[in-house]
């Protein structure tokens, strides 16, 4: 859906979900996480393509990484990237590192190191995987693992100018409070069509980065492995 929709902050926002509880903050500790990801309890994705599009076929295999970078103080932040202008899929739009499989790719946590490795020069040693979520489908027929993995600080990285134009974190607790999650609604090829966005704004700074589409309904479903 992200593709078709070319001004996504101009879509009016129909409702917020402050009524959902944020996740507890001592289950946001890179020690609950790996536990959780251990023994995970019974629970439902949201969502598991865009718009809910059930009927979207995947022709490609891809997986993204989901950083989350442990603090001095033991806050969890997400890792994100911002796409460079004039890529030819979703360009400028906040994104996971990540991309397509190779050939040569054992599975789908070597195809997410090894994409956010080449795209902003994260060593994979450097991260510890803890598990995955299930894979989401996008509208351009992506099949996407999310790969979820433990990163501590300090830590380099060297982007990829032609594919991100920068990096940034986001808090996790902030991005697990579904008062921060907006959902909005359109009609495409006379279909309503809805769609989650968090946008966010770091504190002492006017820039806000419009976190939506897919990358938000992942962490969406993140948010639903983490509350249940």
């Amino acid at each position: 859906m992200s593709t078709l929709i070319l001004d996504p902050q101009s879509v009016p926002v129909i409702g917020m979900d402050e009524h959902l509880p944020a996740v507890p903050a001592e289950r946001l500790t890179a020690a609950a996480l790996r536990q959780r990801f251990a023994n995970p309890p019974p629970w439902q994705p949201e969502t598991r393509a865009d718009g809910r599009d059930a009927t979207i076929q995947a022709k490609a295999e891809a997986s993204v990484l989901v950083p989350l970078v442990e603090h001095a103080d033991g806050s969890l932040h997400v890792l994100l990237t911002q796409r460079t202008a004039h890529l030819k899929a979703h360009a400028g739009q906040i994104s996971f590192p990540g991309g397509r499989a190779e050939p040569t790719d054992a599975d789908t946590v070597t195809t997410a190191l090894r994409e956010a490795q080449e795209e902003v020069g994260l060593e994979p040693a450097r991260v510890q995987v803890i598990g995955s979520l299930p894979a989401y489908t996008t509208i351009t027929a992506f099949r996407v693992t999310p790969v979820v993995g433990l990163l501590s600080v300090p830590y380099e990285l060297r982007i990829d100018p032609f594919e991100v134009a920068e990096a940034f974190e986001v808090p996790l607790a902030w991005l697990m409070t579904p008062a921060h999650h907006r959902r909005h609604r359109i009609e495409l090829d006379g279909a309503p069509r809805q769609f989650l966005s968090m946008p966010w704004t770091a504190a002492g700074s006017q820039r806000e980065y419009f976190i939506w589409g897919a990358t938000a309904a992942m962490l969406r479903n993140l948010y639903r492995f983490l509350a249940a």
